[in-house]
């Protein structure tokens, strides 16, 4: 079944969000939104929707940092105040669960700060809203690029 692109009264930011951090489509919500652990794929299989022009850099990292900061630094203080253990139990405990819970939550994140560009319509999700489809001089389908005079693939 094949979804139009949904255009900018329609991109609820919380529902883009919530589909993204499941690591599905924010347009749809029935795609894959990562090809890899961490590699969103170039669009999305089921609506076309186009996922490259994601620019989630730095903050899915530092999100995930703080969130997991938030979560053990409590429970070490906690244990810590409680039983007083030895820093090796403290090192046996807390470096693979940080580890742990790092790599778990950062393609939540990651899919997160996806969806919220796409329903923002930044860094060129914009684009796939409101450009026409045409031909360019390669082949290619893409829409029109403002930046470097021509059509994109």
């Amino acid at each position: 079944m094949e979804h139009t692109p949904a255009r900018a009264a329609e991109r609820r930011v919380a529902s883009a969000m919530m589909r993204g951090a499941v690591a599905r489509c924010p347009n749809c919500g029935s795609g894959k939104l990562f090809r890899q652990y961490l590699k969103v794929a170039n669009s999305c299989a089921n609506c076309g929707e186009e996922l490259h022009h994601h620019r989630a850099d730095d903050a899915p990292p530092y999100f995930t940092i703080f969130i997991v900061g938030h979560i053990l630094i409590p429970l070490v203080l906690w244990v810590e105040k409680s039983w007083k253990p030895e820093i090796s139990t403290h090192m046996l405990i807390w470096l693979p669960l940080a580890v742990v819970l790092t790599l778990t939550l950062l393609p939540v994140v990651k899919g997160a700060v996806v969806g919220l560009q796409w329903a923002l319509q930044m860094h060129g999700f914009e684009l796939s809203a409101k450009a026409p489809r045409r031909q360019g001089a390669d082949g290619a389908a893409g829409p029109l690029d403002d930046a470097h005079e021509g059509w994109t693939a």
